[in-house]
């Protein structure tokens, strides 16, 4: 929009997020941090949870109509906070909203690159990211000669949508899944599904405190800021009612606003949205 008062339009709208399920609120939350004035809306797909198995094209489907869903509740961008959902193809994804729209993969191997130190770095994700080739393009573009290792932990997704992170099983997937990559040595683990956050003490405690863990959620949230300030769309002070935070899923709506309390804390309503699948 054009003009002083057309742009302060476009602050007061709100940031959209999607994801497969919980796992996306790990950007929400350090979007509270880093942009405690901004209004949010958040999907959750846990009608469809979870994406990593699932053939891309199914996948840009439910994505699609998401985007139709969140074009619908006056935001002024949109953030893929899935890895597998942006694995299955940002690019299709602009031409479905004019809008500023971002993943979490780039984001998270330039914040791992940040930190390594031995050039072997390490990527965890569902089986349709690692498949995908995602993580991989990006080193080629941004860094040819780092090393990387990629391993699919498709349980861990499950784990931490069913509450089971802390559970002697959780520990023992853990260890299987990551014994290659402790093998190889890397002193730098990207945490490639936004899920994968709520289970770093596992993580950590498996591969050892040498290794660096990235999730890939902060460095999103600072994209996110640049992204709005670039476009003047940042909202730099408190609308007289505060930002508002609002939740939907394609599920239903009380497992997930246990999990979402727990998760980022405060007072939490979610709502069911039945999208025309």
């Amino acid at each position: 929009m054009e003009g002083k008062e057309g742009l302060q339009i476009e602050r007061y709208k709100s940031i959209a997020l999607l994801d497969s399920g919980v796992g996306g609120l790990t950007v929400v939350k350090e979007i509270y941090k880093q942009l405690p004035n901004e209004s949010i809306v958040y999907f959750g797909d846990t009608a469809h949870m979870p994406y990593g198995p699932r053939p891309y094209e199914q996948v840009r489907g439910f994505v699609y109509e998401i985007i139709d869903f969140l074009q619908t509740q006056e935001i002024k961008a949109v953030v893929v906070a899935c890895n597998s959902a942006a694995s299955a193809g940002l690019d299709y994804y602009k031409e479905r909203v004019n809008l500023p729209l971002f993943g979490v993969i780039e984001p998270g191997v330039r914040a791992a690159l940040k930190q390594t130190i031995t050039n072997k770095i390490g990527v965890i994700g569902t089986t349709g990211t690692i498949e995908s080739g995602s993580y991989q393009d990006v080193f080629k573009r941004l860094a040819p000669d780092v090393q990387l290792y990629s391993q699919p932990c498709p349980l861990f997704v499950l784990i931490v949508e069913n509450g089971l992170v802390n559970s002697p099983e959780a520990r023992l997937v853990a260890e299987e899944y990551l014994a290659p990559l402790k093998e190889a040595e890397i002193d730098t683990l990207i945490l490639g599904c936004t899920h994968y956050p709520l289970m770093t003490d596992v993580i950590q405690e498996v591969m050892g405190a040498n290794v660096k863990l990235i999730s890939s959620a902060e460095e999103t949230a600072r994209e996110a800021k640049e992204v709005l300030f670039k476009n003047d769309f940042l909202q730099d002070e408190h609308h007289k009612d505060g930002p508002s935070r609002r939740f939907f899923v394609s599920g239903p709506a009380k497992p997930f606003t246990d999990l979402a309390v727990n998760l980022i804390g405060g007072e939490i309503k979610a709502y069911q949205v039945l999208l025309p699948w």
